[in-house]
């Protein structure tokens, strides 16, 4: 019987039809095998998946067993197992994400920055392991439609893409997030959700800082960066 996940895995999996259905339809060349309940619905989306996975050579196992030991919810019927991978960081904008610890934000990030039309995104080491099936099921599918590196310091990303515009957002930058200035292809750059990014950021290309009230010490991350997406990006989504 197949095991929880471990980081360490070549593999990882989908839990639930409408992510499976997502990964079929998105990243199917990494797929190879689909576990299946026995209280799966028979109806339409069944027999596309049916239909899809004959036609790749997927194999389709009913196993409850398997389902119940990989999922901790009563309602999931459909497993899509899939072999790890990661695709090439073109040269539009990124966001970078620097050590990031929360499965539940990254996921959420990465659903946003495709919504916002961001489809790279940077890990700076260590962070938080994209392949978890929780980070999986919190980006809804979303991590099936976005390139994403890591890399073991900013310093080496930062040569590979040396020529675009750096936007750190640090509490100590003495520039507001509206009076930003685009030149061309950008970098937007989170740190941890509990210590932000260190002071070294500040010699960073343009350090931003998003006001708020002083209420609340800081912004949680997953919110800081969809408010810098939509800033970034408002004038370009119709």
């Amino acid at each position: 019987m197949m095991k929880k996940y471990r980081k360490d895995d070549r593999i990882s999996y989908t839990l639930g039809t409408t992510l499976t259905m997502e990964l079929l339809n998105k990243k199917i060349e990494y797929v190879n095998r689909i576990y299946i309940h026995s209280k799966l619905d028979r109806n339409d989306t069944y027999y596309k998946m049916i239909d899809i996975c004959k036609n790749n050579n997927i194999e389709v196992i009913e196993s409850d067993k398997t389902i119940n030991n990989l999922s901790d919810k009563d309602n999931c019927y459909m497993i899509g197992v899939f072999n790890k991978f990661e695709e090439r960081l073109d040269d539009k904008n990124h966001i970078v994400l620097v050590n990031p610890s929360n499965m539940g934000n990254l996921g959420t990030i990465i659903r946003s920055s495709i919504g916002f039309g961001i489809n790279n995104l940077v890990i700076i080491k260590p962070g938080v392991d994209i392949f978890d099936p929780k980070v999986i099921r919190s980006s809804m599918g979303a991590i099936f439609n976005i390139n994403f590196k890591y890399y073991d310091s900013f310093s080496d990303y930062q040569k590979e893409f040396s020529k675009r515009d750096f936007f750190p957002f640090m509490l100590k930058a003495k520039t507001n997030l509206k009076d930003k200035v685009i030149n061309g292809n950008y970098s937007l750059i989170f740190g941890n959700e509990a210590s932000g990014l260190d002071d070294s950021y500040l010699n960073v290309g343009t350090p931003l800082i998003i006001k708020h009230n002083k209420t609340i010490d800081s912004l949680n991350l997953d919110n800081a960066v969809s408010i810098a997406l939509y800033e970034f990006t408002k004038d370009e989504i119709e």
